[in-house]
């Protein structure tokens, strides 16, 4: 989306597979850093968490008057010249440094030195946030990040939703599905152990380090499809009954897809989707989309899950509901969030030359 904002700009990745770029991405001028040459790198590449800040400093931005950091870890570090105005669209200050250290370091044996190596990482991401003039969250659990981190405030801005099944024919689904990185901090962990007592169908569609050990976990009632283009994952999404969203999420796009979809959502109750999903019970008597579950545990997801048997969900209201989120809200708001900016960092750049003109 923000490749077909700004169709002349240029950009710059740490690493990337051309194979699977965008058409509105492709078309721009991408420069990377040496990791691009690094054979196997997309598998590999946590491995090499320690040099993203020196790798992402020596792109040389100076030339630029308008950078747009998209970042979720080493991004926003970019160095850029004193007439550049730099905004970040946050997806969460680095999480392997903040936020999840223990999930990402369990039963490796080299946790001594990457705790280290995480607090110097720390300290960077906090000194680097400096260098961007104006912050956008993705949400507001982003939002309240990005103060406690680097002690600077943002604006909400919440991601496009664009995979959206067409029509209104919605289906009574067989299953529960999950789609989502096969990830540790993802707790698809606790998903298994409650669907594994429960015994009734659960399809999880996705990718990661986790999966050998998770698929060990899971009995016959529990399929693994592992990656899905997106086509058939609309698809997935209208034969379901609900999705399980067992993590805690910067943002979460999976929710509002499966809303998209007419479908409701069962969810831990923190997080991103805390904002995008409309839980069973509120206070503001709105019809619900989910259920919220408030432990990482597989009996409050199954108390959740026998929950769902009973409650009533109106699947046209959760499909209007997620249609909210659309990628022509995103553009818009967002557009206009960098011309303001533009527009303030401007008016600052020019008190600054009057008043050293004045001084002369």
């Amino acid at each position: 989306h923000i490749a077909r904002l700004y169709p002349d700009a240029d950009i710059f990745t740490l690493f990337y597979r051309k194979e699977n770029l965008s058409p509105e991405i492709s078309r721009h001028k991408i420069y990377a850093s040496p990791l691009q040459y690094i054979p196997g790198i997309e598998k590999a590449y946590r491995y090499f968490l320690p040099l993203f800040p020196f790798l992402i400093e020596r792109f040389a931005l100076g030339a630029y008057d308008l950078v747009i950091s998209s970042s979720h870890c080493a991004a926003k570090g970019v160095k850029t010249g004193k007439n550049s105005l730099h905004v970040c669209y946050c997806h969460t200050p680095m999480r392997y440094a903040w936020l999840f250290p223990e999930e990402y370091l369990e039963g490796k044996f080299y946790a001594p030195l990457a705790r280290w190596v995480l607090g110097l990482l720390r300290n960077w991401d906090k000194n680097s946030s400096r260098g961007v003039h104006f912050f956008a969250a993705n949400s507001k659990e982003v939002q309240s990040r990005i103060e406690r981190f680097y002690n600077r405030r943002s604006e909400v801005i919440y991601p496009p939703l664009d995979l959206i099944s067409a029509g209104d024919a919605f289906e009574s689904g067989s299953y529960f599905l999950i789609v989502s990185a096969l990830v540790r901090y993802k707790r698809i962990d606790v998903a298994i152990k409650a669907f594994n007592d429960l015994g009734v169908p659960l399809k999880i569609i996705g990718t990661g380090e986790c999966a050998g050990e998770l698929m060990r976990m899971a009995k016959k009632n529990i399929d693994f499809l592992g990656w899905v283009p997106s086509g058939e994952l609309a698809h997935y999404y209208q034969q379901a009954r609900a999705l399980i969203f067992p993590g805690l999420e910067d943002f979460g796009i999976t929710p509002l897809e499966a809303q998209a979809s007419g479908k409701p959502v069962i969810a831990f109750g923190k997080g991103g989707v805390a904002e995008t999903v409309i839980p069973v019970g509120n206070r503001e008597g709105i019809p619900p989309t989910g259920i919220f579950f408030g432990e990482q545990t597989p009996e409050s997801l199954k108390k959740a899950v026998r929950q769902f048997e009973t409650a009533h969900f109106d699947a046209g209201y959760i499909r209007r509901h997620a249609l909210g989120f659309r990628g022509e809200s995103f553009d818009m708001r967002f557009s206009a969030w960098v011309n303001e900016k533009l527009e303030v960092f401007n008016q600052r750049q020019n008190e600054e030359i009057l008043l050293k003109s004045r001084a002369l």
